[in-house]
């Protein structure tokens, strides 16, 4: 084996250079597979007459055919956009102040949901939001005074406080 790599790992390792378009680790893998292959398959390379470099650049050339086939099979693994794609930091704080606030909004009892929904997240009147509830505006400032009350609650148990 070391006969073997100390003859053609040089060679093969530059064919292989050239099959891969430089990359040097990848190259570095593909002669690695080819003469563990080789290693594999000694009693048979053994008996052949000539030279095993034949039969080792037709196995390289086949290793990268097959790595190629199966990178354009699968999706990629790691996600190849730059990392200032991803959102700043008082971004990721916004998200998960959201998903804070949306989890403490599902604490709440579906009518208090409701009034603190139409008052302070669309923004109406108390009386457009009485309106669109069909309930009278005092139920709904009635609400709005109890689902703030729980919000405030709720966050506290999530760590938040005012």
């Amino acid at each position: 084996m070391r006969a073997l790599y100390r003859e053609h790992a040089g060679p093969l390792f530059a064919y292989v250079l050239r099959l891969v378009a430089g990359d040097r680790q990848r190259a570095e893998d593909v002669v690695q597979e080819t003469l563990i292959r080789a290693w594999k398959n000694a009693g048979r390379l053994g008996g052949a007459t000539g030279s095993v470099r034949p039969w080792l650049v037709t196995v390289a050339r086949r290793i990268v055919i097959d790595g190629h086939r199966s990178r354009q099979a699968r999706p990629p693994e790691v996600d190849p956009s730059p990392l200032e794609a991803v959102p700043a930091e008082d971004e990721m704080e916004k998200a998960l102040w959201l998903m804070t606030l949306s989890e403490a909004l599902d604490d709440l009892t579906t009518a208090h949901r409701e009034a603190l929904v139409e008052t302070y997240f669309k923004g109406r009147t108390v009386s457009e939001a009485a309106e669109v509830l069909g309930i009278p505006s005092g139920t709904v400032r009635s609400r709005v005074f109890y689902a703030l009350r729980s919000m405030k609650l709720a966050l506290e148990e999530r760590g938040i406080t005012a």
